[in-house]
């Protein structure tokens, strides 16, 4: 793989013009094609074969008028009982004719008539039932929705218009940039040149804008959920940025040691080019492993931010070669600039050893440091496990959910009118339930009804049953159940399989249990199930990968032990924080609440590539030294010293990316992103670059062991370029 990659990048660089002409038309193709097929984002979470599930399709077939959105308008009088007064009548019936008439809405429900009330005559709640899904409401029907209600707030009443009509996609703004700036200032730093940091990130920029355009071009034909475009930009910026850090690293390196911009960037892309197509290879395994979950929402993530990583090598091994014969030498700081290599083989060698020098220093505190963990290894390794497992201890508590308007940003219309609804009603009634009786006749469904209804007033936690709506043929009902506690509460989960129990036993007629809370809880507990399982194929693939990257059984134990510090780790900085609510104030984070359903598996997903990503760069370094002679403590050293910079500069740029997203106001995302920079800063800077050596240390050379049998079972992948070594030629090079 090396050797292809080599010749890779010196055909890139020759023909640099032709490769960016290729992505030009490539990128400016693709967001043509976003701009004309571009389909609509889903905010929904379906979940196949769950109970719930199964009554929406029977709903949607047997019920329709009742299997739209629905909304629901909190109404707060100016005084206690002046919803009985004829004054306040008028205004609540005038309320629910203006509801009643938008566009898009099939009825409102006047609260006064079904007894929809707050039992003081101050609260009132308006239901109001849309033709279509949620999905499906215009952005326009939304806005009228919103702004119902304008002459009873003229009066001084309080109409807070919310439900599930109102969910939608979170908004990317300015906020996340800081985390591009970030990592600007730290590329400038890393390469102390204007040049090789701009061309780096114009580099990642042209990757993520080809990468984004391209999957928002393909949401015509497919069904992406909210948040996939915003974990496809967050990924993809993020890794777009390293791998291009990586090759123009090596690059530089290369140029110092005196060889000529072709050969130095063919080096560069066979060798750290073969470790970012690696580390890429890892995570896009990984996200579309996701597939095995058989859930189609997170099937669909798992896919989209696989797709910009895979753009991101691309631009990486073909892109970033093109740009960097564009810059030449001024990749490099201005002080190193002037050495060329027409210059005589003393004054060339005199250079490099300088360069060189420079090299070693900048790189010493990774010496250092290296020299440190290796020599304290046992106290190191000792304190960096407890100091893990201190961070882990939140982490049995974790619970998930998919979130609610009581999670959402406060001053938002969702947040406005589920504290309105709290405060006058209970929580219970921001978590309503649907359960749904299905006959073969009107008469079946006619006398399950009954018995249902009877089940349910019985059921612990149950405040209030509502009277069964009934299809136009008779054959289906629908009944509402309002629950005791909120949506997200331990309780109303007990509460959805105590009913289920309760009417299982119904004969003659189907009784399903749905609703967005009941929706919320099977996706969670399917989520849960799958998890195990999916971090089990996990850590068999990094120990397989790995095995076959450093011909070694040991190492690849290690670095998936290492990987499970990492998660278990996050999982419990996380909980402490957006569940338990410690320091949440730090992160902007409103009201802490359960974690989104499908945050663990996802960043087990990422967070699996990113750490293979570091600890190829950092280990398969060591074992090239330690394959050249050297002792297992000093190829340990050497490796770190040299790969140290490089990965400090990764990890921090990455930590920028992700933590730009955590000031968005959208708690699922702020969620993502949180988890993901701590994540990667736990594995860089703990894991990675403290316990890994401190452990290669104690291992020795039997780090480096494998039976001969599998050695040669194994197939050899070259990510270290030493068959490109063994081919490449002692003259020197024709230059570009």
């Amino acid at each position: 793989m090396a050797t292809l990659l080599y010749r890779l990048g010196r055909g890139a660089l020759r023909r640099r013009r032709l490769v960016v002409a290729l992505w030009l038309v490539v990128l400016v193709g693709a967001g043509l094609a976003a701009a004309t097929l571009r389909g609509p984002t889903a905010s929904n979470f379906t979940m196949p074969g769950t109970e719930s599930q199964r009554a929406l399709d029977l709903l949607a077939e047997q019920f329709p008028a009742a299997s739209g959105a629905t909304g629901t308008i909190a109404v707060k009088a100016p005084g206690d009982g002046q919803l009985g007064t004829p004054q306040g009548q008028a205004v609540v019936q005038e309320l629910v004719q203006q509801a009643g008439t938008l566009p898009g809405v099939v009825g409102a429900v006047n609260p006064l008539q079904v007894g929809a009330v707050s039992p003081d005559g101050r609260y009132a709640l308006v239901q109001v039932q849309f033709a279509t899904g949620a999905d499906e409401v215009t952005d326009d029907q939304k806005a009228a929705y919103e702004e119902v209600g304008a002459a009873a707030k003229a009066q001084g009443w309080q109409v807070a218009p919310g439900g599930e009509v109102l969910g939608g996609e979170p908004e990317i703004g300015s906020t996340e940039a800081l985390g591009v700036v970030v990592a600007a200032i730290v590329l400038i730093i890393t390469f102390g040149s204007l040049v090789a940091a701009g061309m780096t990130m114009l580099n990642a920029l042209i990757g993520v804008g080809a990468g984004m355009a391209g999957l928002f071009a393909l949401s015509g034909v497919v069904e992406l959920t909210s948040t996939a475009p915003i974990l496809a930009l967050m990924l993809g910026l993020a890794v777009g940025i390293d791998y291009s850090l990586f090759i123009t690293s090596r690059h530089r390196q290369n140029l110092l040691d005196g060889l000529p911009p072709d050969e130095a960037v063919g080096r560069a892309v066979g060798t750290a080019g073969s470790a970012v197509v690696f580390a890429g290879a890892t995570v896009v395994i990984a996200l579309a492993g996701l597939a095995v979950v058989d859930i189609p929402f997170l099937t669909v993530m798992g896919l989209a931010a696989a797709g910009t990583v895979t753009v991101a090598v691309l631009v990486a091994i073909t892109l970033a070669p093109a740009l960097l014969g564009f810059a030449g030498r001024r990749v490099l700081p201005r002080r190193l600039r002037t050495v060329s290599t027409d210059e005589t083989a003393a004054t060339t060698n005199e250079s490099a050893n300088e360069a060189n020098a420079a090299t070693e220093d900048q790189s010493r505190f990774g010496f250092r440091w290296a020299r440190f963990v290796t020599r304290f290894r046992v106290p190191v390794i000792l304190v960096g496990l407890l100091g893990l497992g201190l961070l882990a201890l939140p982490t049995p508590d974790m619970r998930l959910a998919l979130p609610d308007a009581s999670t959402a940003a406060v001053g938002s219309p969702a947040r406005v009118s589920n504290d309105l609804i709290t405060e006058g009603f209970g929580a219970g009634f921001t978590g309503r339930l649907a359960v749904v009786v299905a006959g073969d006749s009107p008469q079946a469904t006619s006398a399950a009804v009954p018995q249902v209804t009877a089940l349910l007033q019985r059921t612990e936690n149950v405040l209030a049953v509502a009277p069964a709506q009934l299809s136009p043929d008779g054959r289906t009902a629908l009944l509402g159940v309002v629950p005791k506690t909120g949506p997200t509460d331990e309780a109303t989960e007990t509460l959805v399989h105590d009913i289920r129990d309760s009417v299982g036993g119904i004969r003659d007629a189907d009784v399903l249990l749905t609703g967005v809370t009941a929706i919320g809880i099977d996706v969670s507990e399917k989520l849960s199930d799958a998890l195990p399982v999916y971090l089990l194929l996990v850590v068999g693939l990094s120990v397989l990968l790995l095995m076959l990257v450093f011909r070694s059984l040991l190492v690849p134990v290690k670095a998936a032990l290492g990987f499970l510090l990492t998660v278990a780790a996050t999982f419990g900085i996380t909980v402490a924080v957006f569940q338990q609510g410690h320091l949440a104030d730090l992160v902007g984070l409103d009201t802490p609440g359960p974690l989104i359903s499908f945050l663990p598996i996802l960043l087990i997903g990422i967070l699996f590539g990113l750490a293979m990503d570091y600890e190829v760069f950092l280990v398969s370094r060591m074992r090239e030294d330690f394959v050249h002679g050297e002792t297992a403590r000093q190829a340990t050293i050497s490796g770190m010293g040299h790969g140290a910079r490089v990965v400090t500069a990764a990890a921090l740029i990455m930590i920028s990316v992700f933590g730009g997203f955590v000031f968005l106001d959208d708690p699922v995302i702020k969620s993502m992103g949180f988890a993901l920079a701590i994540g990667v800063a736990i594995d860089a800077f703990v894991v990675r670059m403290t316990i890994v050596p401190a452990v290669m240390s104690l291992l020795g050379d039997r780090a480096w062991w494998l039976p001969r049998w599998l050695n040669r079972a194994l197939p050899n992948v070259d990510i270290e370029g030493e068959g490109l070594r063994e081919h490449l030629t002692e003259a020197t090079p024709t230059r570009v």
